[in-house]
């Protein structure tokens, strides 16, 4: 059985191979533009964003700023973190969809269903990116806000960590999927289905973009390995959705 590190290991090696690299220099150029840009705006803000959380802690909980400090700087840089991935992300994923495509047809020999064109596959992918900030947002949003609550706010990261392996699935995961018509819901309806590859998989994909500018190396790679988790784990399987609600 393929697992997550042994998909992006071999998916790491695949987009390196001769006849598919010349598919994985764009992207990381797009995103090391955008990680520049981004990066320089949160040093110069991060210390003022950390001091404005800790003015709005309580008097009575003053005594336990020892251990609230460090919580919010999980906190926040999770919150940086998942910013600095939907916008690069939004960015990129006309580029990784069509990477995704290529490799499939280089691991199955077959191409993926979409017939739909590259300039129609790479619109239709800006808006799939859209519909998952639809999913993601709110959610987000909802976390962000337990990160105020004192008390609450000490199983934040937790929840952040187990929040962001579910969506890094969802993100990679979702390229081969959409190439293969899959629509939204059904595509989380399978990864629900095979829960422990799912968050295993989006738990690697969150460390590698942890690795400050080898990220920008190995991300591609995790794209390619979604393919090989949806060929192995997902294509066949069956879900609860009926055909005409999908």
């Amino acid at each position: 059985m393929l697992n997550a590190l042994t998909a992006l290991t071999r998916g790491t090696r695949l987009v390196y191979s001769r006849g598919l690299r010349r598919y994985v220099f764009l992207p990381i150029l797009v995103n090391l533009l955008v990680y520049g840009a981004m990066l320089g705006y949160v040093v110069g803000n991060f210390g003022g964003w950390l001091d404005g959380w800790m003015a709005m802690v309580p008097e009575w909980l003053s005594w336990l700023s020892w251990l609230i400090w460090p919580l919010f700087v999980v906190s926040l840089v999770l919150i940086v973190f998942f910013t600095f991935t939907l916008v690069t992300h939004l960015i990129a994923a006309p580029f990784y969809g069509f990477l995704a495509a290529r490799v499939e047809v280089e691991v199955t020999g077959r191409p993926p269903l979409d017939d739909r064109g590259l300039t129609k596959t790479a619109v239709d992918a800006m808006g799939r990116e859209l519909v998952k900030l639809a999913y993601i947002l709110p959610r987000m949003a909802l976390l962000f806000v337990l990160s105020w609550i004192p008390v609450l706010n000490l199983i934040a990261p937790l929840l952040w960590a187990a929040f962001t392996a579910w969506i890094m699935a969802i993100t990679y995961l979702d390229y081969p999927m959409d190439n293969n018509r899959v629509s939204f819901r059904d595509m989380r309806q399978r990864l629900g289905a095979r829960r422990w590859p799912t968050l295993t998989y989006g738990g690697w994909v969150t460390l590698i973009t942890w690795l400050p500018l080898a990220n920008l190396f190995l991300l591609p790679g995790a794209v390619a390995a979604a393919v090989l988790m949806w060929d192995r784990h997902y294509r066949g399987l069956e879900t609860a959705i009926p055909p005409q609600a999908r």
